[in-house]
């Protein structure tokens, strides 16, 4: 084993009891090295087989995910705190997508006509390679099979970095390709730190990079990439803003967000981090919230009755902590939570932090924990000049009974998402993505699977054409 990886492990830690449960070795320098060289070889023969064979393979690891959710939703849950149900949540989105793309891969690819004045010309879309992703623990099922199903389906080859915490989750992802027949090589894992993965960009086999994680992070395998001028996409932060246009209805207004930022623990790029609402209605909005946290049931995540489960680790709650107790010595008001819960787990209080003004930690920095952040405007200019007061432009939700007025209000929002009547979601016919610090390309729907292919300009021409 090399020397600056000597005795580093992948580990799990349950969040729920901060307790150590397994560890697994990092991969040696010379099996990442031959990792790469199995995956690029396979590549030359990957690409070359039928649409129908690799919708076969994605329907065969579909149908694993469906036989094994129990087990995969398990390992979530200890290994990084996710609610039971909330995992198995999980794998049914990541069966949407399989399945999609099995259905869905060969007719998105399908070259595409393009109008010339003579001759003729069409794009191919044709696979580029070894694509490199590197993800991370929040949703450790979904993060890796929206970008593998679309890369697998369209010709490549996919070798996985992924977060420290959960290796069990890695290693069953990869033994659902492996059990569905998946050639070696196709879909491979490998543990590795962050840095190093970095630094692994510049293998001459990988042919591309798909991240997603914290904007620093996402900043360093921006550069890698560009330095070696290969191609990539990143999914980085989101402050995602809810703007509540209505006054009225505001109970199944409020229960939805409320509970959607209590989703995973609050760990959501998209959750509804910033709610908006006008000063009519915020106090009604915050009394509503603060009786819905009154009664949230915080407990072990394998437990059926649970609401909210710890954060992934205690040093993760420490910061969301840390981040609420600044905001509220810089001025703002604590309505409700922001203390850990007793115990040796990373369980923290449902939070509501109000009257939060430019300058103070909460309205700079995302908070990625259960903490709603609630801002109250005197009008729709104000909510929008607030919704795009950030760095981040990755998801927002505008929440008004106008049609034409909320279409309006998104249309002015700077963010790859907008969702009118509900909270920012991820299915596997909409592209998802985000601009500014949220980072750039799109997974999911035909652009997701597009992103890893060379749009190849094919042009049927005669010597004596002007072109």
């Amino acid at each position: 084993m090399e020397k600056n990886q000597e005795k580093k492990t992948a580990k799990t830690v349950n969040p729920a009891t901060n307790k150590v449960e397994k560890e697994f070795d990092y991969t040696s320098e010379e099996q990442v090295k031959a990792a790469f060289e199995k995956a690029d070889q396979t590549f030359k023969t990957w690409k070359k087989t039928s649409f129908e064979e690799r919708a076969e393979l994605l329907s065969k690891v579909s149908q694993l995910m469906k036989e094994r959710s129990d087990e995969l939703a398990k390992f979530c849950s200890i290994e990084m705190g996710k609610i039971f149900k909330e995992a198995k949540g999980e794998i049914e989105v990541c069966i949407g997508i399989l399945d999609y793309y099995a259905k869905n891969g060969k007719d998105i690819l399908k070259d595409k006509p393009v109008e010339t004045p003579e001759g003729k010309a069409f794009i191919a879309y044709e696979p580029i390679g070894v694509v490199f992703s590197i993800q991370p623990w929040n949703f450790p099922y979904y993060q890796v099979i929206r970008s593998a199903a679309p890369a697998i389906m369209a010709g490549n080859t996919y070798v996985l970095k992924h977060a420290g915490n959960i290796p069990q989750c890695a290693l069953s992802i990869q033994k659902l390709f492996e059990d569905a027949g998946a050639p070696e090589g196709v879909f491979t894992n490998i543990f590795v730190s962050g840095s190093k993965a970095s630094e692994l960009i510049a293998n001459e086999y990988i042919k591309g990079v798909t991240f997603t994680g914290s904007e620093k992070a996402g900043m360093s395998v921006a550069a890698e990439a560009g330095k070696n001028a290969k191609k990539s996409v990143l999914e980085l932060g989101g402050s995602d803003p809810c703007i509540i246009l209505d006054e009225t209805g505001l109970d199944d207004i409020v229960k939805m967000v409320a509970m959607e930022r209590l989703s995973n623990a609050g760990q959501v790029c998209t959750s509804p981090k910033r709610i908006i609402v006008l000063e009519s209605a915020a106090g009604e909005v915050i009394e509503k919230a603060k009786s819905i946290y009154e009664n949230v049931k915080v407990g072990n995540p394998l437990d059926e009755d649970t609401q909210l489960g710890p954060l992934m680790s205690v040093d993760a709650m420490e910061k969301i902590l840390e981040q609420v107790q600044d905001t509220v010595k810089e001025g703002a008001k604590l309505v409700y939570g922001g203390k850990k819960i007793e115990g040796d787990g990373a369980f923290m209080e449902p939070t509501i932090i109000t009257d939060i003004k430019p300058g103070m930690r909460a309205y700079s920095e995302e908070i990625f924990g259960p903490v709603l952040a609630i801002y109250a405007v005197k009008d729709v200019e104000e909510a929008i000049h607030i919704a795009n007061d950030t760095r981040y432009g990755l998801g927002a939700t505008v929440i008004c009974k106008d049609e034409e007025k909320a279409v309006q209000v998104a249309r002015r929002i700077d963010s790859g998402m907008v969702y009118i009547n509900h909270v920012t979601t991820s299915v596997a016919h909409l592209p998802f993505g985000g601009v500014k610090k949220s980072g750039y390309g799109r997974e999911l729907h035909h652009e997701g699977i597009k992103e890893f292919t060379n749009h190849k300009l094919i042009r049927i021409s005669s010597p004596d054409a002007d072109y």
